[in-house]
């Protein structure tokens, strides 16, 4: 096994095994369905599919211990850890055929993990009309999925620090197996349930891929492939879910959509060899001697190699940051608070004012300019067609400009896209070109800073607070997604330019106080950027 291997490999491997048979054992029951269309509302749940129920956190509990247990072994041999590990030479290498492999696999993952919520939108209309079920109803789905998401993202980053980033990436890939059973579930209650735990560990996925990457990429290409990484696999997901909506859903109706929980998050477990535990986490919890090994893989030389360089420990893990209250205290409290008001103000933005744009328009009375509901989200669109190309320009920023500058441009970007809202609804404008324009440049800025905000977050913080930084960071969007889709419910953002105002403040705010309380990362080891902050 390359990376880390398991404390007890039979038992989590035997987890795993139980989770897949507690998946199998609603088979039955789903293929019944095909006689009836394969509806399957109000059928009685059978005796193998509450066993199978029965196993899967059963399942996920003995592949907890299977990979867990290490940690008292590695407390114990930090108490006695003879010399930390530098990291500059690993630092200064090109990317070489490891780095790569290394940035497919994590693309791969996080395809999947975009992939599972992306699909929410794609059940929707199938699981209303077999359930029966009004809109506001249906509506409480992606909501109690973005819940689980974002105490998902804080859960999971919290287990990465505690447990090693490998460790919640293998263990967030078991439960997209477990909640595959979501097309079978006979009820709309029991697939809330199972939604909300989908949501839960999807949402720490993605922080903790960054954070993998973050501590393993060399600095000079750490933050262009993290956004990348981003863009990317966020883009993939999406047309992934689609394309599996389009060609599947016709044959096995919406149901089939959550079944591909299993085969994806199989596919992420098949590709554990490739997944090494991070080397400044392993050095960071008293393991420097699996480090160097990690560390060897990417760099193929090591700190002896260079004799001039001072010695060890370039990283100081006695610092004091070591619980998550941390985070809003010393030296990283200012940063935390100015990317978590920017995420809550991101969530906002898109998940309210852009997700009930089209809504709005058609009241605000373009049907002057022809654009009815259909034609204002075919407009929206166009409009992200557009904007996609924006992404390869943040890339450019974010890696040749600056990484800080880059984040607060595009949150200012927000901020006046929002504005621009606000000056054509005080003004009474009702042109669709200039429509368009704004939104395309709420889209791109939009875009921007979602793509930033969480490779920055996963950059700043130390090591032992790296994953639960990020996932409070990556929370927060989550969070402010839940506000924003609780106004539009309230119909908040039908009072348009009000709503444009009043969110672009909070995002004007947020890109202030990431100015003050920021640090440039572009080209920065991980262990100067820590410095910057203790200065």
């Amino acid at each position: 096994m390359r990376g880390v291997s398991f404390h007890h490999p039979l038992a989590f491997w035997a987890g795993c095994a139980l989770i897949v048979a507690g998946v199998f054992a609603h088979a039955p029951m789903f293929l019944m369905g095909r006689h009836t269309g394969w509806l399957m509302v109000g059928m009685p749940m059978s005796t193998e599919m509450w066993l199978g129920m029965a196993a899967i956190p059963m399942g996920l509990l003995l592949a907890c211990y299977g990979l867990m247990p290490r940690l008292a072994q590695m407390r114990l041999a930090m108490r006695g850890a003879g010399g930390g590990v530098n990291f500059h030479v690993a630092d200064g290498v090109p990317l070489n055929r490891e780095h790569w492999t290394l940035v497919v696999v994590l693309a791969v993952a996080l395809v999947v993990d975009v992939m599972k919520p992306a699909t929410l939108g794609f059940v929707l209309p199938g699981m209303r009309d077999e359930y029966r079920i009004g809109t506001e109803t249906a509506g409480l789905l992606p909501l109690v999925a973005l819940t689980g998401t974002a105490i998902g993202s804080i859960a999971w980053g919290r287990i990465a620090d505690l447990f090693g980033r490998r460790a919640a990436i293998l263990l967030s890939a078991l439960m997209f197996i477990g909640t595959a059973i979501c097309g079978a579930m006979p009820t709309f209650g029991w697939n809330l349930l199972m939604c909300f735990l989908m949501g839960l560990s999807a949402g720490g996925m993605l922080p903790i891929v960054f954070t993998l990457m973050a501590e393993t990429i060399p600095a000079a290409h750490r933050g262009w492939l993290l956004v990348a990484l981003g863009g990317i696999g966020t883009s993939v997901g999406y047309l992934v879910a689609a394309g599996a909506a389009a060609v599947l859903e016709p044959l096995m109706s919406w149901r089939v959509l959550w079944l591909l929980g299993l085969p994806t998050g199989a596919l992420v477990l098949l590709l554990n060899r490739w997944i090494p535990e991070s080397p400044r986490f392993l050095s960071s919890v008293g393991l420097p001697d699996q480090a160097r090994k990690v560390l060897q893989r990417f760099s193929r030389r090591l700190e002896a190699d260079d004799p001039d360089h001072p010695g060890p420990p370039v990283i100081d893990e006695g610092h004091p940051v070591s619980t998550s209250r941390q985070l809003l205290r010393g030296s990283h409290a200012p940063i935390t608070r100015a990317l978590v008001t920017c995420g809550l103000a991101w969530g906002v933005a898109n998940f309210g004012f852009l997700l009930f744009l089209p809504v709005n328009l058609v009241g605000m009375g373009f049907e002057s300019e022809g654009l009815d509901g259909a034609r204002a989200s075919s407009l929206i669109a166009r409009s992200a067609l557009w904007a996609m190309p924006g992404i390869a320009l943040v890339i450019w920023l974010y890696h040749r400009w600056s990484s800080l500058r880059a984040l607060v441009l595009f949150v200012m970007l927000s901020t006046l896209a929002l504005l621009a809202f606000f000056a054509m609804g005080m003004a009474g404008v009702r042109s669709a070109t200039a429509l368009t324009l704004a939104t395309a440049a709420l889209l791109v800025s939009l875009s921007g800073v979602i793509a930033m905000l969480v490779p920055y977050a996963s950059e700043i913080y130390p090591v032992r607070l790296r994953g639960t930084g990020s996932g409070v960071v990556a929370a927060s969007s989550k969070a402010g997604g839940i506000i924003g889709a609780l106004l539009g419910v309230a119909g908040f953002f039908g009072l348009f330019a009000l709503s444009a105002l009043l969110v672009a403040v909070p995002m004007a705010v947020s890109g202030v106080m990431l100015l003050r309380a920021g640090v440039e990362t572009r080209g920065r080891r991980l262990e100067e950027i820590e410095a910057a902050f203790a200065d």
